[in-house]
């Protein structure tokens, strides 16, 4: 079950909200008091509720924007309990001065903004000695292993507990938290009106991740990156999925470079099965993987690790995927052969741009690679015997093919392009990764030069779609995944 936070200023559109969100199927409703600008009026609030309600009214020390008496506050939480609402949220401090009445559960809760304490066992403690029906802990995460302590303390625990993590490293905490046990989990009702750190949506959860169908069961996927929150790739593999009846849900996962090694030994406790790689950890990842393909050997950067047991296998699904993608780009009667021989013009030195490197280089591609930092270009093109230009030369490469691999172009930087539009010719195939918007001012400005264009969407969507039969075994809904991927873009489909 999700529980949706509903924090407004009036209790005209806190009703409204509460209605609408019975109507999209929510079962339960948490009642900010504390936003409630005006005179509480709580039996306007919880009469005719449309569906069950949390009553909370937070303090500043605790998250919230309770302005007023901590007697007033206190007197509305005990009338909440008089009105028989389903649940009252009491902090440990006060669950003392607030006594048990009717059939309304105690929820006692603890939160900490800076933290996830080492002694949560003892605070969990704490908080189900004052008669508590549900346990909650709300902590913030300072590294991807307060996650795993976190859903722990949820297993382990004999008083139903509902533990979070705050924050954008917290997330897989709120996603899972059905399969270690919790009776709910929270949400937000819209993604930009989070009422706490890290707090997805009640559309997210259950569209996207489908929290209430994630049981003890359901095998774990998902994308490490740093930062995640403009990774698409949850929603693009849910979608695959949910299209196939498979009981998998696939998580972001915010792993900072410094923590890469914590979370690959830890990722077992929370039955992580398979992992999408990105920045920054597409080359510094390859030393803690068992196994690796010949593709990760030669490129040096895996996109993709499958988990089973203590083994971890490391592929890389770019190189194949780019390959796949130029192919299509190609003028239609044009002899694939013919790219024996030709010149690409390679922007970027990452991970991605390692994968596209190896590719051309294998169909006799004669690569010439520009990176705005110098060193890493040059590093690039020794490792691969290719030539390295200034980045301020990447314009005068007379080349047939033109790759970016770099973010420029990506939203909301959407007015900014890697090369001058006087650069592009006719002759040229011109491949762009960025993928947020498809249709980048680059693409835009290949297509009035009348070249062959190929799109970050389709070169995303071939990586995803292998790396989806690593997972499973199986062949991945192309077609669900793009429309998916090009629905929440708003590109433009071809």
């Amino acid at each position: 079950m999700i529980a949706v936070s509903i924090g407004r200023g009036r209790h005209k559109m806190m009703l409204a909200e509460h209605k609408h969100l019975a109507e999209q199927g929510a079962e339960l409703v948490e009642l900010r008091l504390d936003y409630v600008v005006r005179a509480i009026n709580l039996k306007r609030l919880v009469d005719d509720r449309p569906c069950g309600v949390i009553i909370a009214c937070r303090r500043e020390q605790d998250g919230g924007r309770w302005e007023r008496s901590e007697e007033e506050r206190i007197m509305l939480l005990r009338s909440a309990i008089a009105e028989g609402v389903e649940y009252v949220d009491l902090e440990e401090d006060i669950a003392g001065q607030v006594p048990r009445f009717g059939k309304t559960k105690r929820i006692v809760s603890y939160h900490n903004f800076e933290e996830t304490p080492d002694d949560l066992r003892e605070i969990h403690d704490r908080c189900a000695s004052h008669d508590a029906d549900i346990v909650k802990v709300a902590t913030t995460a300072n590294s991807p292993h307060d996650n795993v302590r976190m859903l722990s303390l949820i297993s382990e625990s004999e008083v139903p507990t509902v533990a979070m993590c705050m924050g954008d490293m917290g997330i897989p905490s709120r996603i899972l938290a059905g399969k270690f046990g919790a009776p709910f989990s929270y949400a937000t009702f819209h993604k930009e009106r989070a009422l706490a750190p890290g707090q997805l949506s009640f559309q997210e959860m259950k569209d996207i991740y489908h929290y209430d169908q994630i049981d003890l069961d359901t095998q774990v996927y998902g994308v490490i990156a740093d930062p995640i929150g403009h990774s698409l790739s949850p929603i693009i593999h849910n979608a695959a999925f949910r299209s196939l009846n498979m009981d998998k849900v696939y998580v972001p996962f915010r792993v900072p470079r410094e923590h890469l090694e914590d979370f690959l030994h830890y990722s077992r406790q929370l039955s992580v099965q398979g992992l999408s790689v990105t920045i920054p950890h597409k080359e510094t990842v390859i030393p803690y993987l068992e196994h690796t393909d010949t593709a990760v050997d030669h490129i040096g950067a895996a996109n993709t690790i499958t988990i089973d047991g203590f083994e971890k296998s490391g592929f890389n699904t770019d190189h194949r995927a780019a390959l796949e993608s130029i192919e299509k780009g190609i003028r239609r009667g044009e002899d694939l052969d013919l790219f024996t021989g030709r010149t690409a013009l390679v922007m970027g030195a990452g991970g991605v741009a390692r994968a596209v490197v190896y590719a051309l280089q294998s169909r006799g591609v004669h690569v010439v690679i520009a990176s705005r930092t110098l060193t890493r270009a040059q590093e690039l093109a020794k490792a691969f015997r290719a030539r390295a230009v200034p980045w301020n030369e990447r314009q005068t490469v007379d080349c047939d093919l033109l790759v970016n691999c770099t973010p420029i172009g990506m939203h909301p930087h959407v007015d900014e392009s890697p090369v001058e539009a006087d650069a592009l010719n006719r002759a040229m195939i011109v491949f762009d990764m960025v993928y947020n918007p498809e249709q980048t001012l680059l693409i835009k400005e290949a297509r009035d030069k009348e070249c062959s264009v190929v799109t970050g969407v389709d070169m995303f969507i071939r990586q995803a779609a292998h790396q989806f039969k690593l997972f499973t075994d199986e062949e991945a809904p192309v077609e669900v995944m793009r429309e998916t991927l090009t629905n929440e873009i708003g590109a433009v489909k071809k």
